[in-house]
Formats: structure tokens, C-alpha cells, sequence
């Protein structure tokens, strides 16, 4: 049995601090394999503009000035690189990898794992039966009228460990599972084989809490005030996975933020649906893992139980929808709501009218007046539009002025989840000496039944005082393509007793934005952590590129519920 294996996160999306893998690389305790996550959802939309403007675009560029600074020392010290930069054109940064490299005087053995890539295929896979149904709606794709732009599976890990086992020192993978960039070094450096789920679902949970960089380890965080004595910009998280699955969540020593119990649930309950979760490899059981503080900056994380995975891989596809424009106007001074009520029917009578557009958003943000329209011609959705809002500022009410000049419209792009087979998606790696490997779909695998938790004691009751939920729940928050989930947290067994009982799917609703009104909410306990997530479905409408909300991607919608006033038990206050 080999050590742990240190898999370091250097990226959690595509702009993330630049000096990261140099920060993490020059800490005290050494690492084996860095990793970087540069997809998001959205991203995939952004590189396929890029792509559009220029050919040999398509990839995460600010991943080749990380190596530019730091690959002569990972291959000096035998510290391995798997990134998902290579987004939309993998080859095409290998490529730009070689180059740099050369002008550097190194050679480093560059694999690329590719197959995801199913947008000319979709028709065949249509075809052959595949409806390609919306995850949501259950809308196929050819009732659906449009023309993806991109359309990508999300790969597993053991094409990165097929690479890594071939002697490659850096793995460029186009879309593969967030946590894949975890799983896939872990099973090349314990040996593990599609049948060693439990240790593959460990595995998958320290992938998700460190892909998202400082965020397991203070960043986001809601009681930084009270829990992080080092304010300072967090220092990247280390996952030391050990061969069972098991393992310990740390960073590198004086750097800032801190790694705690609730750091890393607050990072568990990002962006996560129900209590299992789905993988090409492994379906986690969320339910099954349990946190315990094992040290300073250090959170060891239980085994955890896996499930077979369901056979079908997950593929995200885009399109554009069309075009969108935001302006904004300031409420200064007195009465504001009356402000805001002329400055609206003022604009809907220059405008001629909503009708124009095929969606429109109106809200308060503070002391602004956001709005949002969208439509399918670009003309009226933009100047048109823009220069509308900035009429008012001579005729409507007094201190009014905008945020932004008068702007053009954006082009927006509509997120389409769907699954295929996994036998119908390729999945292959090229290896450093040029030949090409298939890695094959498992088949045939099983595990032992999980048992599902007992739920928590009823709260049994008393004296009450209205407060924040905030000041007994932590929460994150994040979307889900068209939905958003709100994961939230107590600090003691008694507040998790209280939360689990209060907090119906009813009671949630109450709490959530005026704009979440009638969507249908889902609540998932997950009482080894403490914890409850609630997905509110559809909140996001067709996802965070073409969503009208201010926070497109739902990350202030935890603390936004948190805030809400409810009559919490004094016996929490204290």
C-alpha cells in the first residue's frame, strides 16, 4: 500500500489566481500532482467564441503563463500536471505546451486525453434513438428547434491515469468531471480498477472540495469573521488521498484563510444536487461522508461508500439564444420606491412597450435599478434599448443618473444537459510517444446497498426570539444549469435537529427571492454533515449564460436566505 498521494488544486475556473501553482509549489510540504479546473459551464460557451474568432483558439490560454513560470520546477521535482485547459481544442494546447516547452530548454512527456467532443455526432446519435432529452424538461433535442454550438461528454479519470501510467508529466483533458482531475491521479497512484468504487468515490469528494481552489480553505466563506484568524487571500487546497479513498484536506503552511470542518462543508455542499453523485466512474454517496478536524488546516475526510455509475455520461451542449442588455439606474435620496415606479412606466412608454423583447428583468440592487432585456434582434435589444434608459436622465426623477454609458447588446448562449450511452463516447488518450489508447466503458461492476442515514431526533421545542437564520445556519450556494441549490449547515447536533425540523420544503420557499415564487423546491438531507440542500428548479432558466437574474450563477442566493428573519430557539442564540 503506497503512501497518500498530495493532489493539489491550482485553478477553480477559467481566470483564477495566476500565481497559484508558483505559491503552492514554493510552501514547505512537497505535492505530486498539480491540478487545475479552467470549465465551467459558461466556459465552454466563451471558448467557442474564442474559437469562432480565431481557429487555433479553444483552449484556456492563462494555463500556459502558469507553466511558463512554474513547469521547469515540476519536472525538476517529478511533480505531475493534469488540467482541463484544454477545453474546446486540447491538441491545440498540447501543442502550444511543446512549443513553450522548447523555447524553455525542457522536455516534458505531454498526453491529451480527447473524446468528448460529440458535436458532429449528434445527429447519428439521434438517429440511432438517442432523443438527447433535456435533463429538466424532458424536451428532445430536435422538438427544441436550435443548432448547438458545442456539445461535450463528461469524461471520467482512468483516461488520465492510462496517461500518467504511460510516464506523461503533463495530461491535458478536454471536458471531463470536475472531480476527474482528482480521480484519475488517485487511481493511477494506488492502482485502483473501475471495480474499486469506494475508494473512487472517496476520491470524487476530495476532488469536489478542492476543485474550486480557495473555497474549501476560507474563501466564500460565511463565518470568516468568526472562525479564520488569516484573512488574508487563501492559500490553495492539498487533498492527500490515501488508498482506501479516504482523506485529509490541508494547504500549504502561512498561507492565508484556514482549512476546518466548515470550510469544507461549506465547499461539499457547492453546486451538488441530490445525495448521490453521479460520476462516469462512480456514483458518490454524499450521505456517507463524515468530516472530522484531525489538526490545524487539516479536515480528514471518512471513507466513503460508491455505487456503480449508471452507464450514461453526461454532455452539455450550447446554443445561441440570442442577444441581451443590462442598464442601470441610481436611486439617490428620498423616496426611492416612487422613484423607481416613474423611472419604469416612463421607460415602458418610450419603449413602446415590453413586447419588444422576449424576456425582461426589473429589480432593486441595492440603491440601483437594474434592467435587463433580451430578444432576438440585435438592434432592438441594444442601442435601441440603451439609449431608451439614458433619455431618462433629463425627464424622469431628481439625482437620476446610470452606471453605464448607453451599451450594445451581448450574444447569449442556452445550456442543454443531456446524457448518452456511455459506450457511445470514445473516450481515448494519446500518449507521450504518439499512439493512441481506448479506454473502455466498465461494465459488470457492483457494490454492497448503502444504508441511508436514520434521520435527525424531531426538535423537541421552546422558548423562541427572531434573528437571521444566518446565526445558527452557514450556507453556500451555486447553479445547477437551469436551477440553483442552496446547501446549508448547522455547527452543533441541536441545530441540526432544529434546521431539519423547521426547515420543510414550505418553510424554504418563504424564505427564497420574490423570483423564486411557485418554482418547485427539493430538499435532500444529509445529516452526516450537519446539512440540508434544497434545489429550487428552474430558477436559473436556461442556465447562467442566458439568465436575466443579477447573480446568473445563484452565489449570493444562500446568504440572501440566510438573512431572512425566523423565530430560532434561544437556546441556539446562546
Amino acid at each position: 500500500m503506497r503512501r497518500a498521494v498530495r493532489i493539489a488544486n491550482v485553478s477553480g475556473f477559467y481566470g483564477d489566481r495566476p500565481e497559484a501553482p508558483r505559491d503552492i509549489l514554493a510552501g514547505p510540504d512537497p505535492v505530486d500532482v498539480l491540478t487545475g479546473d479552467y470549465l465551467a459551464e459558461l466556459t465552454m460557451l466563451i471558448l467557442w467564441k474564442a474559437r469562432r474568432k480565431e481557429p487555433t483558439a479553444g483552449f484556456a490560454s492563462t494555463f500556459l503563463h502558469q507553466m511558463e513560470e512554474s513547469l521547469g520546477t515540476c519536472l525538476d521535482r517529478g511533480v505531475r500536471v493534469v488540467s482541463n485547459a484544454g477545453g474546446l481544442n486540447p491538441h491545440g494546447l498540447a501543442e502550444r505546451l511543446h512549443d513553450l516547452a522548447v523555447r524553455l530548454g525542457l522536455s516534458p512527456a505531454i498526453s491529451v486525453v480527447e473524446g468528448d467532443d460529440l458535436l458532429d455526432r449528434l445527429g447519428a446519435l439521434q438517429a440511432a434513438g438517442e432523443p438527447l432529452a433535456h435533463l429538466d424538461t424532458g424536451q428532445a433535442l430536435a422538438d427544441a428547434g436550435v443548432d448547438p454550438v458545442t456539445a461535450n461528454a463528461y469524461l471520467g479519470g482512468f483516461g488520465i491515469a492510462t496517461a500518467l501510467d504511460a510516464g506523461a508529466d503533463i495530461v491535458v483533458t478536454p471536458r471531463v468531471t470536475d472531480a476527474a482531475l482528482a480521480v484519475g491521479p488517485a487511481a493511477w497512484w494506488h492502482g485502483w480498477t473501475p471495480h474499486d468504487l469506494d475508494p473512487l468515490a472517496g476520491a470524487v469528494v476530495a476532488g469536489h472540495v478542492i476543485e474550486c481552489g480557495p473555497q474549501a480553505t476560507g474563501g466564500n466563506y460565511c463565518f470568516a469573521d468568526e472562525e479564520i484568524p488569516d484573512l488574508r487571500y487563501p492559500g490553495f487546497p492539498i487533498a492527500e488521498v490515501a488508498a482506501d479513498g479516504s482523506s485529509v484536506i490541508t494547504k500549504q503552511p502561512g498561507t492565508g484563510g484556514a482549512v476546518t470542518v466548515g470550510t469544507v462543508t461549506a465547499q461539499l455542499l457547492y453546486e451538488i444536487a441530490d445525495v448521490r453523485y453521479a460520476n462516469p466512474d462512480v456514483v458518490a454517496r454524499f450521505d456517507t461522508v463524515a468530516l472530522a478536524q484531525q489538526g490545524p488546516d487539516r479536515v480528514a475526510i471518512g471513507p466513503v461508500r460508491g455505487e456503480a455509475p449508471s452507464g450514461r455520461l453526461k454532455v452539455a451542449l450550447n446554443y445561441t439564444g440570442g442577444w441581451r442588455n443590462t442598464m442601470g439606474l441610481v436611486l439617490t435620496g428620498l423616496d426611492q420606491e416612487a422613484k423607481a415606479t416613474r423611472a419604469l412606466a416612463m421607460l415602458e412608454e418610450v419603449l413602446g412597450g415590453w413586447q419588444h423583447f422576449t424576456a425582461h428583468d426589473v429589480r432593486r440592487v441595492g440603491d440601483e435599478l437594474r434592467i435587463t432585456v433580451k430578444g432576438r434582434d440585435r438592434a432592438t435589444v441594444g442601442r435601441a434599448f440603451s439609449s431608451r434608459v439614458t433619455e431618462l436622465l433629463l425627464a424622469s426623477y431628481a439625482g437620476a443618473f446610470t452606471t453605464t454609458p448607453p451599451t450594445d447588446a451581448t450574444e447569449y448562449g442556452v445550456y442543454w444537459p443531456t446524457t448518452v450511452p456511455a459506450e457511445a463516447v470514445e473516450h481515448a488518450v494519446v500518449l507521450p510517444d504518439g499512439s493512441r489508447v481506448v479506454v473502455e466503458a466498465p461494465s459488470g461492476l457492483a457494490a454492497p446497498p448503502v444504508d441511508e442515514p436514520p434521520p435527525p431526533p424531531a426538535w423537541a421545542g421552546g422558548p423562541t426570539e427572531a434573528a437571521p437564520l444566518g446565526r445558527v445556519c452557514g450556507g453556500r450556494s451555486g447553479d445547477k444549469g437551469g436551477n440553483a441549490n442552496v446547501g446549508l449547515w448547522a455547527r452543533t447536533d441541536d441545530g441540526y435537529r432544529w434546521m431539519a425540523t423547521e426547515l420543510t420544503v414550505e418553510r424554504f420557499a418563504l424564505l427564497l427571492p420574490a423570483d423564486a415564487a411557485g418554482l418547485e423546491v427539493r430538499r435532500h438531507e444529509l445529516p452526516r454533515l450537519r446539512a440540508l440542500n434544497f434545489v429550487v428548479v428552474g430558477l436559473l432558466g436556461e442556465g447562467v449564460a442566458s439568465s436575466v437574474r443579477p447573480d446568473p450563477q445563484a452565489k449570493g442566493l444562500a446568504e440572501a436566505v440566510r438573512a431572512q428573519v425566523v423565530d430560532v430557539p434561544v437556546s441556539l442564540l446562546r
